[in-house]
Parts: C-alpha cells; sequence; structure tokens
C-alpha cells in the first residue's frame, strides 16, 4: 500500500529514516511528509514504535481537481466508496491544502461529503451520517497543483500522544518532537544525560523509550480495523510481537533530570511513572547550577524559556548567563543541545555553537544548537 506520514517540520528526514528501519521502501520525504510503500504488516508495525510521526494516510486516489464539479466527480468516480462505506457507518472530511478556486476548506469538505453521500443515496436510498467524535472512516484530501490526493487516516489521535503525560507544562514540548531532536544528538544511551530544566519530563522519557525501542502505547482501537481490507491475523501477530518485546534497562546510563518550578517537578514524577520509567530516571527539584555530576562525557539538553510563551526576555538575559558559566566550570568535555526559539538570548551563554538546525515548536521558528563545551 501506498501510505503518507506527517511529521514535526525539520524532522522529516528522521521519520523516514525511523520507516526504513521498520520496513518500508520507496521513501520520498517532502516538508513536513513522507511517502512510502509498506506491506500490512509494516504498516501496523509502524503505529507500535514509529516515534516521531503525528499520523499515517493510506493513499487511495488521485484526481484532477481545480474547480467545485472536477472535486465532485473525482472523488466520486475515483474510489469504491460503496464496498468501503456502507450506509451503516459513519465518516467524516478531513482537508488540507487549496487551490485557486477552492480555497474554502470546510466548503470543500461539504463537497467531499456531498459526492460521496449523493452516490450512497442513488445506490440505496440510503446515506452514512457524519460523526466528529467516533466516525468507522475519517477520509482526509490534500489539494495542490489543481490535483486531489484521496487518503484514508489511520487513528483518530495524533500518534505523539503517548498517554503518559497528563500533566504538562504551560508550553509543552510535542512528544514526537522531542524525540526527533533526541534523534539529531545521535545520543545511544551510553553515556551520562543531563536535562537542565526538564519541565514535564518528555525529554527524559523518550530518551529512554526511543533508545530500548519501547513500543507506543497501544490504542484502543486503530480507524484501520474499519478498513474493508484489515487483516486481522496480520495485525494480532504484530501487536503481539510489540507486546512480547523483551526490553533491557539495565544497559542505560545514568540520566537526571532538573526542575526548579515544585509544581511542574511534581508533574515530570507522574509522568516518568506512567512511563514505567521512575526507577531509570534520577529527579531533581532544585536550581540546575545544583546539579553535582562528574564524568568526562555526556549529554546536557535543555529546553529553557524564550520569552515567546514563558518568562520576560529582558529577565531571561540572568538565567542564559548563568547557565553559560554553569556548563563552562561543570561540564567540559560534554555537548550541550539547545532548544532556542530566541537568538538575541543564546548570545548570552558566551559559548561557539558547532550547529545550528531549524525546527518549528509550537508555531516558533526555533534552532536546535549543539554545543561542544570546552
Amino acid at each position: 500500500m501506498y501510505v503518507i506520514a506527517s511529521s514535526p517540520e525539520g524532522l522529516e528526514k528522521y521519520l523516514a529514516s525511523e520507516i526504513i528501519d521498520l520496513g518500508g521502501f520507496n521513501i520520498n520525504t517532502y516538508k513536513r511528509s513522507v511517502s512510502f510503500e509498506c506491506d500490512y504488516a509494516t504498516f501496523y508495525r509502524i503505529h507500535f514504535f514509529s516515534r516521531v510521526a503525528f499520523r499515517f494516510y493510506r493513499e487511495v486516489s488521485r484526481f484532477v481537481c481545480y474547480d467545485r464539479l472536477s472535486l465532485y466527480e473525482g472523488v466520486r468516480d475515483s474510489f469504491d466508496w460503496l464496498k468501503w462505506l456502507p450506509s451503516e457507518k459513519t465518516f467524516n472530511v478531513q482537508v488540507t491544502g487549496r487551490t485557486s478556486s477552492l480555497s474554502h476548506s470546510h466548503f470543500t469538505a461539504l463537497e467531499v461529503k456531498n459526492s460521496i453521500t449523493d452516490l450512497q443515496q442513488s445506490v440505496w436510498n440510503k446515506r452514512s451520517n457524519i460523526s466528529l467524535d467516533n466516525p468507522d472512516l475519517i477520509i482526509h484530501l490534500h489539494l495542490n497543483n489543481d490535483r486531489g490526493v484521496l487518503s484514508l487516516q489511520s487513528t483518530f489521535e495524533s500518534l505523539h500522544k503517548r498517554g503518559y503525560r497528563p500533566a504538562i507544562g504551560n508550553a509543552p514540548l510535542k512528544e514526537n518532537l522531542a524525540s526527533g531532536l533526541l534523534k539529531m544528538t545521535e545520543w545511544n544511551g551510553t553515556k551520562p544525560l543531563v536535562d537542565l530544566m526538564c519541565g514535564s519530563g518528555t525529554f527524559l522519557i523518550e530518551a529512554i523509550n526511543q533508545i530500548l525501542k519501547v513500543p507506543l502505547k497501544f490504542q484502543q482501537f486503530y480507524l484501520f480495523e474499519n478498513w474493508l481490507d484489515f487483516n486481522k491475523n496480520i495485525y494480532l501477530e504484530e501487536k503481539n510481537k510489540a507486546q512480547k518485546r523483551v526490553v533491557t534497562f539495565e544497559k542505560l546510563s545514568k540520566i537526571i533530570g532538573c526542575e526548579i518550578n515544585k509544581d511542574v517537578f511534581d508533574q515530570a514524577k507522574v509522568n516518568i511513572k506512567l512511563a514505567g520509567l521512575e526507577n531509570y530516571i534520577e529527579l531533581q527539584n532544585d536550581d540546575f547550577k545544583n546539579i553535582q555530576f562528574k564524568s568526562s562525557e555526556g549529554l546536557v539538553l535543555c529546553n529553557p524559556p524564550y520569552g515567546k510563551k514563558l518568562g520576560d526576555e529582558n529577565e531571561l538575559i540572568t538565567l542564559y548567563e548563568d547557565m553559560g558559566e554553569f556548563l563552562k566550570s561543570n561540564f567540559s568535555g560534554w555537548e550541550f543541545w539547545l532548544l532556542s526559539g530566541n537568538p538575541k538570548l543564546t548570545r548570552y551563554l558566551k559559548m561557539k555553537s558547532s550547529l545550528k538546525i531549524p525546527v518549528s515548536n509550537g508555531g516558533i521558528d526555533c534552532r536546535w544548537i549543539k554545543y561542544l563545551i570546552r
């Protein structure tokens, strides 16, 4: 089957690498997405192990689409809706992109719905209902360059929601973004890892689960289970393999998270316990300047406030100055990776970067910056 996966902007090649490792082939990368081919086993497997993807979409057709009529006819004629969508099943329509004549996503979605339900009505004299909260199918249409791509969405919830994070801070880092950023560091679990401001613990949890290839929490139900060609035997075989996978935590190096805010620290404790990692992460409710750890090498991470969603920019200058001095005095020989949404503030670290990678965090243009601490 032909599949499209969505990802955080800037992490497309890391999602592609992940999909190749899981068995996908004929990979193509685009902005915020990756397309590929795979068999049924791989398709089910990627839902259990992909740590970078938001969603997966199974492409079912492409057609010329430049106005209302070509949209209506293209949807109606390009897929066997009568087999895949019986009238007793519900659905809804999601639309992305636009053409010169189809620029309003709500109107476009209504036309897709009308095309399908009019076809059902003409053949059966009855039609499917729309469901926003619990649909049997989610039909996705992407418009670009006067062409439409129809896909079936494989899950209702985004895969970045791991299920371990009911407690989050005021400016949470999405789990799949954290996982992608960690892939960039090439940390392999054999060197110590320290998060100076761990917030709700996302970096720490994703670091362990990614390195040890811990399966994602299984969703209670996947939308692909409603598809006409759903292969239950292959699905259960892949799910059982994932459930029975042996995870060896003993090989992990020291992992430390520091959070000065007591309420946020308590959130991190809850999340880490829900992830089953309370025995492998050392949490400290303290200022990062009080961290004491001796090692000649390791990885330091930080997603500090940068005056966009949290903190006043002027008040944060001292924080960045203190961070730079602390790292240079205590972590010589280590790598430091900083998620920055404010280049003015990073200058106050007084450290020379060796790599800057553009990423988007919650709509903020950021840089994932690597420093070699001297």
